[in-house]
């Protein structure tokens, strides 16, 4: 695991973009397809609109999320909406999105859908994640029940529906397997907090306790974490 410190947002949103492009780039070069996992809330969003005017062929990136709040995509809570007005604008505005929420009801019965749309994907170009101050990432929280089999790498699920004890609304997630099917992952950090939070990871082993510790601590897929003061 690599960790790259930055003295603020900004910079590290600068290195962030050009990191991603380069990945980017080179995927459609070789695959003439490339994908972006990104994560929701309020981190990302000077990186969105930053990455939104790099000149790319972006009809051939296929943008999507690591998890998403059971929500219509016109809701406040949506990361589908944060994405769509902060991201896919400008030069990024004919990328190819892949929602995470569905027309069912709940988040359990559009468990199936989603599993169809991931596997028309393979591996992902890079995966961008954010982490909570809990220790979760995606929508894989801890004490939740759906946990285990989020973490599950034998479960052969791309996704699962997932209640939080505290959070608002249900929500859809990837599967650890299925997010450590990247090239890269990037954990997208901001603040001492988090990065007090970071180091707990680091030091402990139990995933239960912090799920970001699955991503950090395994070893088939590259880890590089932006960490901004």
């Amino acid at each position: 695991m690599d960790i790259l410190e930055f003295e603020n947002a900004s910079a590290l949103d600068v290195a962030l973009v050009k990191q991603v492009v380069d990945l980017l780039s080179e995927a459609i070069e070789i695959h003439e397809v490339a994908s972006l996992v990104v994560s929701g809330g309020r981190t990302p969003q000077g990186f969105f609109h930053l990455l939104s005017q790099q000149t790319l062929d972006w009809s051939k990136v296929i943008v999507t999320l690591a998890d998403e709040r059971w929500v219509d995509p016109d809701h406040k809570d949506s990361n589908e909406k944060l994405v769509r007005e902060n991201l896919l604008i400008n030069e990024a505005s004919c990328a190819r999105f892949l929602p995470l929420k569905s027309s069912p009801y709940s988040a359990v019965e559009g468990e199936d859908c989603l599993e169809q749309s991931l596997s028309a994907i393979d591996t992902f170009t890079v995966v961008i994640l954010g982490m909570g101050d809990d220790g979760h990432t995606a929508s894989l929280f801890p004490g939740s029940e759906a946990l285990p089999r989020g973490l599950n790498m034998d479960s052969g699920r791309r996704c699962i529906a997932v209640i939080p004890l505290e959070a608002p609304h249900d929500r859809m997630s990837m599967t650890l397997p299925r997010l450590l099917d990247s090239q890269l992952i990037i954990v997208h950090l901001c603040g001492q907090g988090k990065q007090e939070v970071l180091s707990r990871a680091c030091d402990g082993d139990d995933h239960l306790e912090l799920p970001i510790r699955a991503v950090l601590q395994q070893s088939d897929t590259p880890v590089r974490v932006f960490w901004a003061r």
